[in-house]
């Protein structure tokens, strides 16, 4: 059977492509603005492509195009990358796939949900960071790689303590005796101003050849 296809372009569907670029343009300041992978002309094209891929299946009686979905979710994979200290990009895949999604608004002619959407996104990415950065600071978490003087438990138990007087919490990741050495993994959690009492008083501490 054969599908209707109509291909002149209307008002409506300028309308539609002009509505996706202006809300994936608003995403796509704030993420270039913050350097991220994904920047102002990507989130764009991830919007403007969504928006066209939704109007030519409903042109065609195919209604919305859920594979949109599934092309998007390759795409925000690309930008998450894990090294040693930890997951990055996980929030800019989130904004791609979130982009996507207004795109399909727009494409269906759905202008007040793609705007709400956009204005809540930016939201979020602007005013939940000022949350995010208090709460780091108050449950910040610190990597330490302490190298003793000599293989004296005591010293660890010691460094412990003092963690724990500065109401840290001290965990252990990994232990090597090496000679005459010993060498410590602790991941430190707590307020920021307590982690730098911390490494001031490491300093101070004469077992401690270096972290």
């Amino acid at each position: 059977m054969e599908l209707p296809l109509r291909f002149q372009i209307t008002d409506e569907d300028l309308l539609k492509i002009g509505f996706a670029v202006f809300c994936g343009g608003l995403l796509g300041i704030e993420r270039q603005y913050k350097n991220k992978t994904a920047g102002f002309r990507t989130i764009i094209l991830i919007t403007l492509g969504s928006a066209l891929f939704t109007m030519v299946a409903q042109q065609a009686g195919l209604g919305v195009n859920i594979n949109v979905i599934t092309g998007i979710g390759f795409i925000g994979a690309g930008v998450v990358f894990k090294d040693n200290t930890g997951v990055s990009g996980l929030t800019t895949a989130a904004v791609i796939w979130v982009a996507a999604a207004i795109g399909m608004a727009a494409g269906a002619g759905n202008y007040p949900l793609a705007l709400i959407t956009t204005i809540v996104t930016l939201a979020v990415l602007l005013l939940f960071s000022l949350l995010e950065k208090y709460i780091d600071r108050v449950h910040h978490d610190k990597l330490f790689i302490i190298v003793f003087t000599n293989t004296d438990y005591e010293n660890l138990h010691l460094v412990e303590a003092t963690a724990k007087s500065h109401h840290l919490v001290a965990k252990r990741r990994q232990i090597n005796k090496s000679g005459d050495s010993l060498q410590v993994t602790l991941v430190v959690t707590g307020h920021k101003k307590h982690i730098n009492k911390f490494d001031e008083e490491l300093l101070q501490m004469p077992q401690v050849r270096s972290f």
